[in-house]
Formats: C-alpha cells, structure tokens, sequence
C-alpha cells in the first residue's frame, strides 16, 4: 500500500512539473524516480487520480490534474451514490456482499471502485440489488468495513 501511496504522489508531481503528453513519457519519468510500474497499473493510477487531457496550445495535449475541488466533489458525489443506494455490507473470506436498495447495484459498485481503496480487486454489481467486492488475499471483510467508514464516516453496519 505504501508503494501505491508514494507512486501516485510522484504521478502527481510530474503532471504538476512537466509538460507529459503520453503514458510512455510519463512511464519513463515514474521509473527515473525509481517506481518501476506496467502500463496496465499507470492506467488505473490515472484513472483513480482522476487524470485528463488538455490542448497544450500547440498540435498536442498534455496531462491535467482535477482541482482539489474537483475531486472533493466528485468523491461526496460518490459518497452520497453509496449511503443513498446500500442496505448492509457481509462478508465471507476475502468476499464481500453489499445489499442494495432496487436499481442502486451500479451505482454502489461505482462508488467502491472509485473511492480507490487499495485491498479491493474489484467489484460486481448484480442486476438490480446486490454488489460483490472481491479484497485482496489476506484482506478481511473487517478490514475493508474499516476502509469504507475511514472513507465514509457516516456509514453504518
């Protein structure tokens, strides 16, 4: 987790300080700084940074970071999809069940995937009511219920 942490900190100073237009570039200054990283985990880091494009004023475009603004609210909004569409979070080993309200299943799978908690692989949201969160290996339904009211504090068992 502190690997992920301090890479996405260096993903931001380099947006902030240089002119990147591509993931090639941007590898290549990621592991110049000593985070050796696949293209596939740059992906998802920029997705989770929230990363953009914009014109650099000439023929190209160059990486953008949202405001802090900006991610504040995209993360309430988060937030309130979650609280607005759960019923109740169990879990069984390394697997999680969210109950959710009719219709909220996406929405609710959306949120966790999006508030970038590192222990969760990924999730699956049903066809109208119920989320599965698959945690990494060792992770417990207890810790990932801690991560969500770390993220969420007025989230309730």
């Amino acid at each position: 987790m502190k690997e992920r942490l301090a890479r996405l900190k260096a993903v931001r100073k380099l947006i902030k300080t240089y002119r990147i237009g591509s993931q090639e570039a941007l590898l290549g200054h990621l592991q110049q700084e000593g985070h050796p990283v696949t293209q596939a985990t740059l992906s998802r880091d920029l997705k989770l940074l929230k990363v953009g494009k914009i014109s650099d004023g000439r023929n190209g475009y160059v990486y953008t970071l949202p405001s802090d603004e900006e991610r504040q609210e995209t993360e309430r909004t988060y937030i309130h999809d979650f609280l607005r569409g759960y019923i109740s979070i169990e879990w069984s080993g390394n697997m999680v069940v969210i109950k959710t309200y009719s219709g909220h299943s996406d929405s609710v799978a959306l949120a966790v995937d999006n508030l970038g908690l590192d222990d969760v692989l990924g999730t699956v949201a049903g066809k109208d009511n119920t989320v599965f969160v698959c945690l990494r290996e060792g992770v417990t339904g207890e810790d990932f219920l801690a991560c969500m009211k770390e993220s969420i504090p007025e989230l309730e068992d």
